[in-house]
């Protein structure tokens, strides 16, 4: 099958209790590695770029790989543009055949944030693409985006329920706690607030942030109404251990197969624990 829109994929999984994994991939072997684990898994997965991978690869390659991914895979495979702020990278994006994009506006005021939104997903719509936003900001590091704790805004429920009925967005990142890049501690999330944007929004929510977090923490949300789970930073800490160690025992290889083929599969494993945790596995069964 092709890349799909994630639009449905995701209202299934708040209706069925559980969570899709959105994985955010760099190179072709972190790729194959999060596509491998969701067709053993058998689970509808949501591959992730951010600007800076879409920079550094190509839009066009990233569809490209991205398409036999979801072609060898035999599960739902949706390709997603995460924390783009500059329109113009999400036009081109949409261009090359993303079937999803994340307009970040959560910097700018909420009249602002609404307008470059409702534009985004006009956009979105002709190329029959989903659009997911970001109300509230989330601390630490996201590519090139840096927010410290000083500057760190919870999702208000009221203002969410109006962002969502002004922008016509398909789903919802919120923030209730979580952060971007390595914990320091156990974070402390407000899961009365996420039960409470839940009960407001007939609408996917989605979870930054969730690499480190604890798995009871991430059960809890995805039974509060989170449906989509965003993982980063846990991937590119297994295949930068797995290449130190592969490179370390053997300083005299320079085969980027030798090295590249235990780090593909230490990214797999943690996709594939993730896909479990999150209750998406078997849930491509029959697609």
């Amino acid at each position: 099958m092709d890349l799909v829109n994630p639009r449905e994929m995701l209202i299934e999984a708040r209706r069925g209790g559980y969570a899709v994994g959105a994985f955010n991939i760099h190179n072709l072997e972190t790729l194959q590695a999060v596509a491998e684990a969701a067709a053993e898994a058998a689970a509808p997965v949501i591959l992730q770029a951010t600007p800076g991978t879409v920079k550094y690869v190509g839009a066009d390659y990233l569809v490209a790989m991205a398409r036999v991914a979801a072609r060898r895979s035999g599960v739902p495979v949706a390709l997603h543009l995460d924390h783009a702020t500059d329109i113009d990278l999400i036009g081109a994006c949409l261009e090359a055949g993303f079937t999803s994009v994340m307009f970040d506006g959560s910097t700018l005021p909420l009249e602002e944030n609404i307008a470059r939104t409702r534009q985004v997903a006009a956009m979105a719509r002709v190329r029959g693409a989903a659009v997911e936003a970001e109300l509230g900001r989330l601390g630490g590091r996201e590519d090139d985006l840096f927010v410290d704790e000083a500057t760190v805004n919870y999702t208000d429920p009221e203002e969410a329920e109006l962002f969502a009925g002004a922008t016509g967005i398909d789903s919802l990142a919120v923030a209730i706690g979580t952060a971007h890049g390595v914990y320091r501690g156990e974070p402390h999330l407000d899961f009365d607030r996420l039960k409470t944007i839940a009960a407001r929004l007939n609408l996917p929510l989605v979870l930054h942030g969730a690499s480190g977090l604890p798995d009871a923490h991430v059960t809890r949300c995805i039974a509060l109404g989170i449906c989509k789970v965003n993982i980063a930073t846990e991937l590119k800490l297994a295949l930068a251990a797995s290449l130190r160690a592969t490179l370390a025992a053997r300083p005299e290889e320079t085969d980027p197969r030798h090295y590249f083929t235990p780090a593909r599969r230490a990214v797999k494993e943690v996709a594939l624990g993730k896909m479990r945790l999150f209750g998406a596995a078997g849930r491509a069964r029959g697609n």
